[in-house]
Order: structure tokens, then sequence, then C-alpha cells
């Protein structure tokens, strides 16, 4: 059985295949893929039995790679890998197309794997190289994901961590970059400021200046100058200025 990894971090590739080694020994990985445009071009000319998907991914992402393997003539089994909280992918749990939830658990893996391996098996005893649950997960896919980011890729040196978004007490925009402060220290992304607040549940994350965006609930207290200016103090003890557009979120308080 081959199969085909597609995710744009390396970190989790290297991960995910190491782990399938020792899960499913006998799944050979053929190719890995850096975007969905890069994994749609391998599952067309390798033809893989499966196809690992990360859900979001530069250009093409997962759901539209799955999308567009539904013309091929030999149609893999898709297994989806998301950042997003369990909850989200509830309604496909049970389909025969699987998902896995990042950071990778070694057991919700293991039971991945023999989900595969039973539908291999039944696909080969009935001659069926097309599954019909692909079309059906998308359309659960779709309308089920939530709207807002559960997990943060950021980086620190060469090292990529996954920080929980509730864990992050502020993002910080800086020359090409924008910074993560959080529980487990600071650390990089580079999704401008702008796009990030856009995938951010606003009931907690509230944007306080053009260059900064808070955890409300990470909020200590909040500090009037003497001027009127208005600076929002942070569990960590950092400080950070509000503008005068913004300050009105904290009249009432």
């Amino acid at each position: 059985m081959r199969a085909i990894i597609a995710d744009d971090e390396p970190l989790l590739r290297y991960h995910l295949d190491q782990m399938l080694a020792d899960f499913y020994p006998e799944l050979e990985i053929i190719g890995k893929a850096v975007d969905g445009e890069e994994a749609l071009n391998l599952c067309l000319n390798k033809k893989p039995d499966v196809v690992f998907l990360d859900i979001r991914m530069p250009g093409l992402d997962g759901l539209a790679v799955a999308d567009a393997l539904k013309k091929s003539d030999k149609q893999p089994i898709v297994v989806f890998v998301t950042a997003y909280d369990e909850y989200a992918v509830k309604a496909f749990e049970h389909e025969a197309a699987d998902y896995l939830l990042k950071p990778i658990d070694e057991k919700r893996l293991a039971q991945a794997c023999e989900r595969i391996r039973q539908r291999l098996k039944e696909r080969e005893e009935s001659g069926v190289t097309a599954g019909p649950d692909i079309e059906i997960i998308l359309k659960q896919l779709s309308t089920s994901l939530p709207e807002y980011l559960h997990w943060i890729r950021a980086s620190k040196g060469e090292d990529i961590y996954l920080i929980a978004s509730d864990e992050v007490s502020a993002f910080v925009a800086e020359d090409k970059y924008t910074t993560v402060y959080s529980e487990q220290g600071q650390h990089i992304i580079r999704t401008p400021l702008k796009e990030l607040l856009s995938q951010l549940n606003p009931d907690l994350f509230w944007q306080v200046h053009r260059s900064t965006i808070v955890n409300v609930k990470r909020i200590q207290k909040i500090s009037r100058g003497l001027t009127g200016g208005v600076t929002v103090v942070m569990n960590d003890g950092r400080h950070y200025t509000v503008s005068r557009r913004a300050a009105s979120m904290f009249k009432s308080m």
C-alpha cells in the first residue's frame, strides 16, 4: 500500500512519516507535498492508495485537493489533518475517510491506521477503486469547520511549536513578522496581523492598536493616564498602548 503526505510544515510532515513507520510499516510513503497543488499533482501522477491532507495549505487547501480527486480514476482514501478542536470533526468521525487532530496523538493515529486497513481490504474484496465517502466528508467539513483558529503554528529558531490560541497573551506586529507572546514564551509567525485577526474569535481577541491584538481573558487591568490615554496590562506583566479608536471598547470597564 502506498501513501502521500501533504502538509506545509516540514516538522509535521517528518513526525507523521515517523509515526506511520511505527503504526503502519507496510504503508510506503511515496511522496510528500508542501502545498495543495503539489499534493494534487503527486496524487494524479503516482496514484496512491491513501493521502494524508492538511486542511490549511498555501494555494489549494486540503478540501480543494480532495474535491479535485473525486474526478480521479483511482480515488485514494483521504485522511484529513487539522489543527481544529475535536468538536469540529465529530460530524465525520465515524465515516470511512478519517481525520487526525494536530498535534497527532499516537492512540488516535493507531485507530486511523486500522480504519485505513479495513477500508483497503473492503476495496480489494469488492474491486471498487473509488470510495463513495469523500463527497460526504467534504460536505460535512465545509459546514462543520469552526470559524476561528484554535492552534497557532509558530517558530523559534529552527523549531516549530504548536500553541493553543487560548494560551496566547498577545500578537504584536513587527517589520516582517508577528511576535506571539504566550505561556510557552515568545515565538514568531509570518501571518500579517490583519489576516490573523480574521481567523481569531472576536469575543476573545481584540485589536487594541494597529500593531497589537490582545487576549481579553489575559488582561490583568486597564490603566488610564492623566491625559486620557489607555494602556492594557496583561497577566504576564507586559503593557500595550490602546489607540484612541480602540479605547471605546474599554469605556464600560
